[in-house]
């Protein structure tokens, strides 16, 4: 029996009956509960008595622990009784274990080998709100499996701050259960720094920021009783805002998801002597009650991740908190008492915050997904019900990877090699790294480098991997003891085939597809790459640390295989530079295989967090589908450059001069230079300008039939006016012989005849009373005839070129502008007296009629 004074302090049990209620008649159900309810706790344990065994997922495995060994308590029993948890790694559970908590990782790991999830009556997904991928993932299996297997399944999303009408119509239009909360008010301070700080960039917090924090818990505490959970996004800020608490009269504890179980276990279960201060990531906003906390200060920082796909580079990256995240981590104050909670920001920017987190979905990497998505028999996971569908870009980087590590087909159907990546819970990279890297180096140090590449490491340890995986060899610390365990874990899971570790699949069950789901499962791909390299025997044995880590490292991520071009800059297979950070060790290496790396917005390369030295052998065996040998010809340094390339993706490896390269290669390399240089490459003498100034007017003022001829246009039809000459030309120097006015010539309209009126259309030149033919400046919006006064006398219509009035610069005898019109007659009644009176005197030896309408034109001085 449920302990009955502490199921009298739950609010929870009022929504048990409607709840209930809504899992019999409909099967599903979205509960909203306000922290400290007792939704994670109270609710399983009472659906378990009606005889229900129920799993509840949780995104984390400390709320997984936590979760389960509060209900157990509950019981008065120990973990792995009625009450039991399995995470990665660890498991509790009996046979007579009726509520198991998971995480979403290892519910998901199970589904795939066990789609019935055979003896499961309930699953409870807790904190949906996060919307991490995992969790999003196993809502649409758990729904297949309701509607083509197990339709009596009953399903709960829960949390205290949801979108719960999006999750009820995934749900089938479930109903929505809401329980009322506990009525501890907590009150909002508001506590922004005094000065402006830098918002967070990448992985990097403003250190003024953190102080700033470090100041509000010293504040929260000379005010307030009770002990402090501050909220940070991260180790490092844990470890530096821990420093600057040193010596405050509270014993400052940390709180993530490295840290060791038995220090989370003790946080959990509370301190009789002293206060206490809590440093602690997001781990720590939900399913987790911190015994006598009263105090939060936030710093309103999380950390989400973010993939480049064009660049193949993922990481973490700080952002602000969610008004969702803001009211959970408030919420942490008042689960036992009154409480207050220290906002460090302003009320005015709390309302530009965004309403929730960002779905994983729309901004992780997908690849494990998309692995996930082809066991199921889904690959474009079109047909799995999803609150937000994946996007396209990031699907299709996805399924690029998984064909190249060989594990999917060519349809996107999982091979056998990708279904025994998927049970390895690894990341597909990782796990392609440990399948083809143990049979060339060893299982055990194999499992030992992708232990290391599977999580974060601690700062101190650098970014030399090599060095890191020495230190956790040798080291005490915590996070060694844990990296041993998993090592040992996924060496074990590599011996036997691909195995989860804690749980492992039936005999035969390839976890491949749905039952009954049409098409077979796929043969194993061939790998894209291979995995011999120089010099490697059996096992491995000889091997230096330096060459194991390297190359298991390249098969995890080959296109980050990095060569030097400069002092501690590299250029990865991708294409992305790189560059090491000052004093790293690793700056003397010729090639790197790049394991963790960042790209600061607005940097064009990427900052390298850990790599491991690699020779370029190593590079060439691991990346080998990149490799490639080509002639390459392009427009380099003003002139066509031939060249034999041969490139390890965009690293060139070697290159020698091509002698004769293809005629088409070189055509190419040519208009390259034209696109970038201009079409000035070309001769251009007066008459070629001109034809082109007099075909776009013709172009502006009539069109069709007659051609555009602006840069972009002759570039595009390069193949209709060019040719034979382009066909003909080597280098730059060709192209400055081509008379481009010739070759202009191919693009006037012949076919319709129009081309005969180019003269009558747009005359180059127009013949004046004088006598003399006047060249017309096309350049303009309107053509214009520069000609001198006298040269017009007795003209009294304005010339016009295709119906167009030309505007008439009047010029006196020595040819300066005298007056512009584009209505002569209009000139000789009204603007003519002026410059009569302006000039005559300074040119007395040439006529100035008073009638110049019926004067007679001239070219000279007075006869």
């Amino acid at each position: 029996m449920i302990r009955e004074d502490v199921l009298a302090g739950l609010p929870v049990r009022t929504a048990l009956p409607a709840l209930e209620r809504a899992l019999d008649g409909h099967g599903a159900a979205v509960l909203c509960a306000p922290p400290g309810t007792g939704k994670t706790t109270l609710v399983p344990l009472a659906l378990a008595e009606r005889g229900a065994r129920v799993v509840v997922a949780e995104p984390r495995r400390i709320a997984a622990r936590a979760a389960a060994k509060r209900m157990a308590w509950l019981l008065g029993e120990k973990v792995g009784g009625r009450v039991g948890y399995t995470v990665r790694g660890e498991r509790a559970v009996g046979r007579g274990t009726v509520v198991e908590v998971v995480t979403t990782g290892v519910l998901l790991q199970r589904l795939q080998r066990d789609q019935e999830l055979a003896g499961v009556d309930v699953v409870i997904l807790d904190e949906c709100h996060e919307r991490h991928l995992d969790a999003d993932t196993v809502a649409a299996f758990l729904l297949d499996v309701r509607e083509a297997l197990r339709p009596e399944l009953r399903l709960v999303a829960a949390s205290a701050t949801t979108d719960a009408a999006g999750w009820a119509r995934l749900l089938g239009d479930a109903p929505v259960v809401e329980a009322e909360g506990v009525a501890h008010p907590v009150e909002v301070v508001w506590a922004p720094p005094a000065r402006p700080v830098r918002p967070p960039h990448g992985m990097r917090v403003d250190p003024a920021l953190l102080a700033h924090v470090a100041s509000v818990v010293r504040r929260a505490l000379a005010e307030r009783e009770g002990d402090v959970l501050c909220f940070l996004p991260g180790v490092g800020e844990i470890a530096r805002v821990s420093g600057l608490l040193s010596g405050v009269d509270a014993e400052v504890l940390q709180v993530h998801g490295r840290a060791p179980a038995a220090v989370q276990d003790a946080v959990l279960a509370g301190s009789a002597a002293g206060r206490r201060v809590v440093l602690a990531t997001s781990v720590a906003e939900s399913s987790l009650t911190v015994p006598g906390v009263r105090i939060v200060v936030d710093s309103g920082l999380a950390r989400e991740p973010r993939t480049d796909h064009a660049r193949g580079i993922g990481s973490l990256t700080t952002v602000r908190a969610s008004q969702a995240a803001a009211r959970q981590r408030a919420g942490r104050a008042g689960r036992q008492a009154p409480g207050a909670v220290y906002r460090c920001w302003s009320q005015a920017e709390d309302g530009r915050l965004p309403r929730f987190p960002a779905p994983e979905i729309q901004v992780a990497d997908l690849t494990a997904f998309a692995l996930q998505a082809a066991c199921w028999g889904d690959p474009d996971a079109s047909g799995l019900a999803l609150l937000d569908p994946p996007p396209g870009g990031a699907m299709a980087a996805a399924r690029s990877v998984l064909a190249a590590i060989g594990a999917v087909d060519a349809s996107g159907r999982a091979t056998d090699r990708g279904a025994r990546m998927a049970r390895l819970g690894l990341h597909p990279r990782l796990a392609r790294a440990l399948i083809d890297g143990a049979p060339e180096v060893g299982t055990r140090r194999a499992a030992e480098v992708v232990a290391l590449l599977s999580e974060e490491l601690p700062r101190e340890y650098g970014d030399d991997l090599t060095a890191a995986w020495r230190s956790a060899r040798g080291g005490g610390d915590t996070y060694g003891a844990r990296w041993r365990a998993e090592a040992g874990r996924l060496a074990r899971a590599a011996e036997a085939g691909g195995g989860p570790g804690v749980v492992h699949p039936a005999p035969g069950d390839s976890g491949v597809g749905m039952p009954g789901a049409a098409g077979q499962p796929a043969q194993p791909a061939a790998p894209a790459f291979g995995t011999r390299g120089p010099g490697r025997g059996p096992e491995g044995v000889h091997l230096s640390d330096d060459a194991v880590a390297g190359f298991v490292t390249a098969l995890a991520f080959p296109e980050r295989v990095a060569r030097a071009r400069g002092d501690a800059a590299y250029l990865m297979a991708s294409g992305t530079g790189a560059e090491l950070g000052e004093g790293s060790r690793l700056r003397s290496a010729p090639w790197l295989a790049v394991a963790v790396a960042d790209r600061p917005a607005h940097s064009a390369s990427a900052r390298v967090r850990l790599a491991a030295v690699v020779d370029e052998d190593t590079a060439r065996t691991a990346a080998s589908h990149l490799l490639s040998r080509g002639e390459e010809v392009h427009w380099e340094g003003g002139d066509v450059v031939a060249r034999r390339v041969e490139r390890l993706g965009a690293v060139e490896l070697s290159v020698r001069p091509l002698k004769e390269p293809g005629p088409g290669l070189v055509r190419d390399a040519l208009l390259e230079g034209l696109r970038r240089e201009g079409l000035g490459l070309l001769a251009w003498p007066r008459d070629a300008e001109g034809l082109r100034q007099r075909l776009a007017f013709l172009h502006r003022v009539l069109g069709a039939p007659w051609p555009d001829v602006s840069d972009g246009a002759l570039l595009d039809r390069s193949g209709e006016w060019l040719e034979p000459e382009l066909s003909r030309a080597r280098r730059r120097t060709d192209l400055a012989r081509i008379d481009a006015g010739q070759a202009l010539q191919r693009l006037l309209p012949w076919a319709s005849g129009d081309a005969v009126r180019l003269g009558e259309l747009a005359p180059e030149r127009i013949e004046v009373p004088s006598g003399s033919r006047i060249r017309v400046d096309y350049t303009g919006e309107q053509p214009v005839l520069a000609v001198k006064l006298q040269e017009l006398f007795g003209l009294s219509t304005t010339p016009a070129v295709a119906g167009v009035p030309v505007l008439v610069h009047l010029l006196s005898p020595a040819g300066r502008p005298a007056a512009v019109t584009a209505d002569l007659a209009s000139f000789w009644r009204d603007g003519y007296r002026s410059v009569r009176a302006e000039l005559r005197g300074r040119y007395p030896k040439h006529p100035w009629p008073e009638d110049p309408s019926t004067a007679e034109p001239t070219r000279g001085v007075k006869r």
